[in-house]
């Protein structure tokens, strides 16, 4: 029986008017292609979040009234995002009757004055004046970057950034055809010199060797974005405290210049702090982030410590500039988390906001623990441009792939410097889908749209600038999340949320100008409840697709022939997000689901499924000669065949680039992450192991094991 409480309660005509006023749905297509109703709940809450009050009649009235007015009470625009080759409308607000001109400021210090066009709007009372709108176009023949458009009417002056975006990006001058790579958790493959978890210096040393011994065209790596300071530090890569800064836990302390003026003692220190570290590399149990993190902070503690030569405090102070007041705030954070805890609630009266006095006055008070935090982002920085420069030198021509995470922890460096373009009140997830059927909460604050746009996009767009400074490649999880999200408010399960949309025009504008001027491909993971309209979207501007093997259906029960599947995508047999093959092919999606209690269908009737499934995959690789017909794939030996079949029929589609997830080449079993739960699996502290559950050293890898070796012809074509 239904409960008051969990009563179904529609949306109002009116609550319904301002919702699609302010991208909120009241309604969306499932992925089984049902047509589901938002209750007004859901609808009343994530409009609060965006800060309109429609618990009422009157209040709704006064949101609309607000929105309807909100653009004609400026002169112009927050910023004006166009694209390269298409001329589009400048609106700009002057009393009724009053002349008006406008131009633009380019980059190169240039002026260009815009053409008035004869394009009648009707005149808006606003606030008992009567406002009018003059129109002028904005040619499409402008350079790309960041110019400055600028109104006059009298003495009235305003001025905003105009953003000039390529039409689309061009892979295939970055790809060529097609290139393959490894996708890799940099933290769970380990080397002989590691710190306990894998680091840059293992990365660049995988990078190195696959490109110029296997031929690789890349190295897709997890997020590198930071965590919290202090522990506990959070496992996940895609639960950061920031997407624009690293982690320095993926720092190798050896390759720092300074390292080597360590006098005796402290370098005896910090090698017999370090060799514990190494000593657990062999191990094959969980990780342990807060255990490597307290070593390598007293190490980074000690360097830093013993300053810089002129040449290196110069590039030091360089690379701090550069940087803004992004870095600086993001220091500050960090410092005030060293003193003061990883709770704000906790933090002194006035710390609250980044612009506060009392923050000021803080990182005056404590500048050499800010200059700390600061100089780590700034080792980091030389670490990761050796190891693209690096990658490039082996011959990839695209090197290492960088991975931006949807969003941040709600307690995060982000939460705190960024909270005046996030929304309060709600969280990011995802609907109920075949993979994860009570849906998911991320518990990460998202953009407010309408927010950002008056920030003209500056938070989003030096978060892409700075992730994209030494890579050849990114790729966005949740790609969808530059069109809509899902919000689920707080105190709701994870299905009782909905979609709001964004500006997706402006936010792929944005990421193609800064991957164009990086000389980066892009790459939308682009699964999930998706409109075909997006895809379409996404490949016009050039931006690369995701194809996972296990997720190509024919949309009648069947498997999609790989000679179907897209061109523009990184194809896969697998994610991060399910199992290694090894595992799923033994079931290992069904039985962590099961152990946890995620299933809404019987296991037995799961584990048919998932056998349909390896039979399905099995036939085709049958059909197309990549599997004997005598091959018993309930044997593992049978399993293991299939799954270099399997990479073999990923690289017979036609897809411009092709994934080798790392723990596919050893034969780990076990999954990384189970979407969907925190505590309840080890999510991100599995490091990699081979089929017996023995850790594998990096290497052992360079040692061509026979199943890598098998993985990489198959997809070679050999």
């Amino acid at each position: 029986m239904t409960t008051p409480a969990q009563a179904f309660v529609p949306v109002s005509d009116g609550m319904g008017q301002l919702a699609r006023a302010c991208g909120v749905a009241t309604e969306y297509w499932d992925q089984a292609g049902d047509l589901v109703q938002v209750s007004a709940t859901t609808v009343g809450a994530v409009l609060a979040a965006l800060g309109l009050d429609a618990s009422t009649p009157e209040g709704v009235a006064r949101g609309l009234d607000e929105i309807r007015l909100r653009d004609w009470r400026r002169m112009l625009p927050p910023v004006f995002v166009t694209v390269q080759g298409q001329q589009r409308r400048l609106w700009v607000h002057v009393p009724h009757g009053s002349p008006a001109r406008a131009w633009i400021d380019l980059e190169d210090g240039t002026r260009r004055d815009l053409h008035q066009l004869d394009y009648w709007v009707d005149p808006v009372d606003v606030d008992g004046a009567l406002i009018g709108e003059a129109s002028f176009e904005v040619p499409g023949d402008l350079p790309l970057g960041y110019h400055v458009l600028r109104a006059a009417s009298g003495s009235t002056q305003a001025q905003c950034p105009l953003v000039m975006t390529p039409k689309a990006l061009d892979p295939v001058a970055i790809v060529g055809e097609r290139q393959w790579g490894f996708m890799e958790q940099v933290y769970a493959m380990r080397s002989r010199g590691s710190w306990g978890l894998g680091d840059l210096r293992d990365c660049a040393d995988l990078a190195r060797w696959s490109g110029s011994e296997l031929g690789a065209g890349f190295l897709l790596i997890n997020p590198l974005h930071a965590a919290s300071p202090v522990p506990p530090m959070a496992p996940s890569p895609y639960l950061p405290v920031t997407r624009r800064f690293a982690n320095p836990i993926y720092l190798r302390v050896e390759d720092i210049p300074e390292f080597e003026h360590l006098g005796p003692i402290e370098r005896g220190r910090v090698e017999a702090l370090a060799s514990g570290l190494r000593a657990g590399n062999d191990s094959a149990d969980l990780l342990d982030r807060d255990a490597v993190w307290a070593v390598k902070r007293l190490a980074l503690e000690l360097v830093f410590a013993l300053g810089r030569s002129p040449h290196r405090q110069a590039a030091f102070d360089a690379y701090v500039a550069s940087q803004g007041q992004g870095l600086v705030d993001f220091a500050t954070w960090c410092a005030l988390v060293d003193v003061h805890g990883i709770e704000i609630d906790g933090w002194p009266p006035g710390l609250d906001h980044p612009r506060s006095p009392a923050v000021a006055e803080f990182g005056r008070e404590h500048q050499g623990l800010v200059r700390l935090h600061a100089w780590m982002q700034w080792v980091l920085d030389e670490q990761l441009q050796q190891a693209q420069q690096g990658a490039r030198d082996a011959g990839m021509p695209i090197g290492l792939m960088h991975d931006l995470a949807v969003g941040v922890h709600p307690d995060g460096a982000d939460a705190w410097s960024l909270q005046d373009v996030l929304a309060r009140g709600v969280s990011v997830g995802a609907p109920p889908d075949m993979y994860n059927q009570v849906g998911q909460d991320w518990s990460q604050p998202p953009w407010r749209p309408d927010a950002l746009a008056d920030a003209a996009f500056v938070p989003y767009r030096d978060m892409l600038r700075t992730v994209l400074r030494h890579a050849g490649g990114l790729r966005i999880d949740h790609v969808l999340g530059l069109f809509r999200m899902w919000w689920v408010p707080q105190g709701m399960p994870p299905s009782a949320g909905t979609f709001v949309r964004f500006d997706h025009e402006a936010m792929i504008g944005i990421l193609c100008l800064e991957a164009q001027r990086a000389g980066a491909v892009v790459v939308g993971e682009d699964l999930g409840t998706v409109e075909p309209w997006v895809q379409d979207v996404l490949r016009d501007r050039g931006i690369l697709g995701t194809s996972i093997l296990w997720f190509e259906s024919d949309g009648h029960g069947g498997a999609r022939w790989p000679a179907d599947w897209r061109r523009d995508v990184l194809a896969s047999v697998t994610v991060h997000d399910l199992p290694p093959t090894a595992g799923f092919l033994r079931d290992e999606h069904v039985r962590i689901r099961s152990q946890l209690h995620l299933l809404t269908r019987p296991e037995s009737e799961e584990r048919l499924m998932a056998a349909y499934e390896r039979q399905r995959w099995a036939e085709i690789a049958r059909r197309l000669g990549m599997l004997d017909d005598d091959v018993d794939i309930s044997t593992d030996q049978g399993r293991d065949a299939l799954a270099i079949a399997l990479h073999r029929v990923a690289a017979s589609s036609p897809a411009r680039l092709i994934g080798i997830g790392l723990p596919d080449v050893v034969g780990d079993r076990r999954a990384q992450n189970q979407p969907g739960t925190d505590q309840e699996y080890p999510n991100w502290r599995v490091p990699t192991t081979d089929a017996s559950g023995r850790a594998v050293l990096l290497e052992e890898l360079f040692q061509r094991p026979a199943l890598l070796t098998a993985i990489v012809d198959a997809v070679r074509g050999r």
